[in-house]
Parts: structure tokens; sequence; C-alpha cells
């Protein structure tokens, strides 16, 4: 069995991290339970990405790790590929200063 390029499933949702995290995106995926997606952090600044079901739930967890933390860091640069729950709504904080994300659902790696 081979392993499948990514393939894009969804439109790609994005925002810009900042100190303070912004409101939540949801990144749909048009195939049924869709949970891949290939997230990018363009920016400069580690960015601590917020995942859950909601808006909320996101943001909730959405913050800068000092012991242990429900958040997922990604560094400067990343181009990364994570497994989440399908339809899954993103947010994002940094320590300082700001970095955009990009995230776009997709299969494959």
């Amino acid at each position: 069995m081979g392993i499948n390029a990514f393939a894009k499933t969804g439109n790609t949702v994005t925002f810009l991290a900042n100190t303070t995290a912004p409101s939540g995106v949801q990144a749909l995926s048009t195939t049924l339970g869709g949970n891949q997606y290939r997230i990018i952090n363009s920016g400069s600044q580690v960015v601590f990405l917020g995942y859950g079901n909601s808006a909320a739930a996101a943001a909730a967890n959405a913050t800068v790790v000092t012991s242990s933390s429900n958040t997922f860091p990604l560094l400067p640069g990343t181009d990364e590929i994570l497994t989440f729950m399908p339809n899954a709504w993103f947010t994002g904080i940094t320590s300082s200063g700001n970095s955009t994300i990009y995230i776009t659902p997709g299969d494959g790696v």
C-alpha cells in the first residue's frame, strides 16, 4: 500500500496569531470524517495552536505553555500535516509578536 500525497478537501482558512488569541476559525472538510490538516506558520514567532470542536474550545486551548497545556506549539516556518477531530476550530497565541497561520483540510501526508 502506497502513501498518498496530501490532497486538499476544503478551503484554506487563516488567522493572525498574536499575544491575544483571535476568534477561532473552522476548517471544514468536504469529505465525511476528514480530520487531517496542513498547517503552516509563515511567521517568525512560535504559535501555541488551540483547537477544539467549537470556537470557544479552541480559544480555551490557545495558551502559552509554561508547564503543561492542551495546546500544540508550531515553530516559526513550520509546515505540518496534523490530525485533529473532523471540521475542527483553530486559533493561536504567541508569547510576543505575531505570525500568520494557514490551515487547509485534506487527506494524506
